[in-house]
């Protein structure tokens, strides 16, 4: 976290002074921070190049910075050699994936999320009890294209609003079960959820919440923030799915503007001109040295004073593959 500095008065240049709200927590998760190491290790271990299949997180400077250490990244298996090996990204994949991989005998490291194989894992239990599933979540996006390919086609129906929760076709010969994408707005899930619950009072609901902790927690940051922020920044990428949600949660919340950027140099200052405080956030694929980025982009123009508000800490970790762990 960043160190907490205190108000100083305007400094001899004359730079307006300007409160800055730091939110925590921010920035990487256990699950982002894993899959880079992953990545990182298979390079170390194994050599240069390492294929990876897609993003490794959304985030391009990360993914620059892993290229640069000899990882080169691909659509698909098919751009993979026969003999090099291959990291799925953190977002998860279809079962086709790993099973093209065993076919053509390629070694592949699994960067899945763990969070996000919790609900790949409660998708297959659904189906073993026979029931249709519903997804809640972002047509397109990868997790939602590897949720739906853990199982046959037909038998998960994704729901993306209220709306579709009150009047999508679903089959009415067997029980309903529910699950989520984990980096959604922790809001509007609450309200699709009521609708399928109000709609379909049998539905089966996850044991444990889908959302995971931190993209609950960087949404939390965000509201406590945001009634005391006259702009927001996040740092974040315009494909990052709980970046894109930090943006929405800060506007309901009550700040009254709220932008994306992806770089310290992409911040322009004269938004903040004449305001007395501004909020500051990263989504879970966004390292800290952005968030540096922006502060010092911010420090150029202004004399900032940094309050860091804490809504909770984050401990958790996760553990590398069997196949990278120390010998």
């Amino acid at each position: 976290m960043h160190q907490i500095t205190t108000a100083r008065p305007r400094d001899a240049g004359g730079k307006p002074s300007l409160n800055v709200l730091l939110a925590g927590p921010r920035g990487f998760c256990a699950g982002v921070d894993r899959a880079i190491k992953i990545v990182e290790e298979a390079i170390r271990r194994y050599g240069a190049p390492v294929y990876v299949r897609h993003e490794i997180v959304h985030n391009r400077y990360v993914v620059e910075s892993l290229e640069r250490q000899g990882a080169i990244f691909v659509e698909e298996l098919d751009e993979v050699p026969d003999d090099a090996p291959v990291v799925f990204s953190a977002h998860g994949v279809p079962k086709s994936v790993p099973a093209e991989a065993s076919r053509r005998k390629l070694f592949y490291l699994d960067a899945t999320c763990p969070l996000v194989s919790k609900v790949h894992r409660e998708a297959e239990q659904h189906f073993a009890r026979s029931r249709h599933i519903l997804l809640i979540g972002h047509a397109g996006h990868p997790e939602v294209v590897g949720t739906m390919g853990q199982l046959p086609q037909g038998t998960v129906t994704l729901i993306e609003d209220e709306e579709q929760a009150r009047s999508v076709p679903v089959p009415m010969d067997r029980p309903l079960a529910f699950i989520t994408q984990t980096t959604l707005s922790v809001d509007d899930t609450a309200g699709i959820v009521a609708a399928l619950r109000q709609r379909f009072p049998a539905i089966h609901a996850p044991a444990k919440e889908d959302i995971c902790y931190a993209t609950t927690n960087r949404q939390a940051a965000v509201k406590a923030i945001a009634p005391r922020a006259e702009l927001m920044v996040v740092v974040g990428a315009p494909n990052s799915s709980n970046s894109l949600r930090l943006v929405e949660v800060a506007k309901r919340a009550g700040c009254p503007r709220a932008i994306m950027v992806q770089r310290g140099r992409d911040l322009d200052p004269s938004l903040a001109a004449g305001l007395g405080t501004v909020g500051i956030t990263a989504g879970a694929s966004a390292p800290e040295v952005l968030v540096e980025e922006v502060l010092a982009r911010l420090s150029e123009h202004f004399e900032i004073a940094i309050e860091e508000v804490v809504v909770a800490e984050e401990r958790i970790t996760f553990k590398l593959p069997s196949g990278l762990q120390p010998a």
